[in-house]
């Protein structure tokens, strides 16, 4: 078949909003000037003046555009030019000149003259995500916010375990003494299912396992974002507490009847105050 991909990718090259007629993109490169009206050349004979243009301020987010637009275009294509000068979605525009734009009217039926200042309010993919974070996050936050109030030993989530009493294997506890990590695992530990966990701390790997019956999960200290730990209520030579893996309170690992006396070289050692001995 006799293919003319000239034609083809000439169409594609039209510039937005006057490109409507074919005789716009062959005027010669940067003539700005609104080309005379000759409304006998136009076929069919609609007086349709074609590519008459209409300089706008368009403001959007305390910036500026100064935009020369067509004025037979309608106000659905000039959201598509605002969406290529700033980014913001045609979808999330509300574009105002003299109250909202309507997108099926042209300009020229809504009376935009030289110099008409088109605001454009509207936030763009990017700060609506960073404002929207997911419900259950904010809402695990402001549980998080109520529980305080309260020791943690008295919630229900850690009651369940601790009142299963202390491990029968717990390790001794030594009050009013900070000692450094032992060299051999810290074990005899519950975790919040109440099943038997250790902590074994790799200085050299610079990594922290935890070990249950099942299998034993290597962290890196480096992604452990915080430790939190409070003394057990009747039993506060010993601690419960948790490991953060992730960026919210739900991401807790927790861990019960910690020896009061590794509570700080665990929370140095793992955020890095002092590594080494």
């Amino acid at each position: 078949g006799m293919e003319e991909p000239g034609l083809e990718a000439e169409a594609q090259q039209l510039p937005l909003g006057c490109g409507a007629g074919a005789a716009a993109g062959r005027a010669p490169q940067g003539s700005e000037r609104p080309q005379p009206l000759q409304a006998s050349v136009s076929n069919g004979g609609d007086t349709d003046s074609g590519n008459e243009l209409v300089e706008l301020k368009v403001i959007w987010n305390k910036n500026k555009y100064d935009v020369k637009f067509c004025l037979d275009s309608t106000g659905a294509e000039l959201k598509q030019k605002i969406h290529s000068l700033t980014g913001l979605p045609p979808a999330m525009q509300k574009v105002m000149f003299k109250g909202l734009l309507p997108e099926e009217k042209t300009l020229r039926e809504i009376k935009v003259t030289n110099g008409a200042k088109i605001m454009v309010v509207g936030s763009t993919i990017n700060d609506v995500l960073a404002v929207n974070t997911p419900k259950d996050a904010a809402q695990q936050e402001v549980k998080a916010e109520e529980n305080k109030k309260e020791p943690l030993c008295r919630q229900k989530q850690h009651r369940k375990v601790l009142d299963k009493g202390k491990p029968d294997d717990v390790m001794p506890s030594v009050k009013g003494v900070q000692e450094r990590l032992p060299t051999v695992p810290l074990s005899g530990m519950y975790n919040k299912s109440g099943g038997k966990v250790r902590l074994t701390f790799k200085l050299e790997q610079d990594q922290l396992w935890i070990g249950t019956k099942e299998r034993t999960e290597k962290l890196p200290m480096g992604s452990i974002k915080n430790v939190v730990s409070e003394p057990i209520e009747g039993h506060e030579d010993y601690h419960m507490m948790a490991f953060q893996l992730g960026p919210t309170e739900a991401s807790y690992y927790w861990v019960y009847w910690v020896p009061t006396q590794y509570v700080d070289a665990i929370k140095d050692t793992v955020l890095g105050k002092w590594q080494y001995f």
